[in-house]
């Protein structure tokens, strides 16, 4: 299946967006930890999208305050079963509003119906989130509430908090 590639100019900094025929599989800061993921972006085409074109267009609505549904895009993120359920919780964060990893092992032994995974494993989801922004994982914070680890970099993860996305 043939996989589309374009950078999105953000007022963070370059963005790169990957996406195939049905998904969009990627939003990553330029040159973040886990850049590209597994995915071979050199090999990816240049070639218009109508996906990356969609992802423009909530990207532009993002940072122009709009709040747009992460709904209205259709994500892929080519990973295990824990970690869809982790970026699942994170799709349920409202607007304004962050979350701990250990809330979020809470949610998850909670709709599992049994212990689920331990807070250093979902950070570990958390940071190998490959759709940075529309599967919002800068709205984790630490136990105590402190700025922890953000792939993008804890700056922009200040800034996107403040923009209160």
């Amino acid at each position: 299946m043939t996989q589309f590639k374009a950078t999105y100019q953000s007022p963070l900094g370059p963005i790169v967006m990957l996406a195939d025929e049905q998904y969009l599989l990627g939003v990553w800061f330029d040159q973040q930890t886990y850049f590209g993921a597994k995915y071979d972006l050199d090999a990816a085409s240049t070639d218009a999208s109508p996906i990356l074109s969609e992802t423009t267009t909530w990207l532009d609505d993002y940072f122009a305050g709009k709040r747009p549904d992460p709904a209205l895009l259709p994500t892929h993120p080519e990973t295990t079963q824990f970690r869809r359920q982790v970026y699942q919780v994170l799709l349920s964060i409202p607007y304004g509003e962050t979350i701990t990893y250990q809330e979020i092992v809470a949610k998850l032994t909670t709709q599992n119906g049994q212990p689920t995974g331990s807070a250093r494993a979902v950070g570990g989801a958390v940071g190998h989130n490959p759709i940075s922004i529309v599967i919002p994982c800068h709205r984790v914070l630490g136990a105590n509430g402190s700025l922890t680890g953000y792939a993008g970099g804890l700056d922009r993860k200040k800034s996107l908090i403040e923009i209160r996305s």
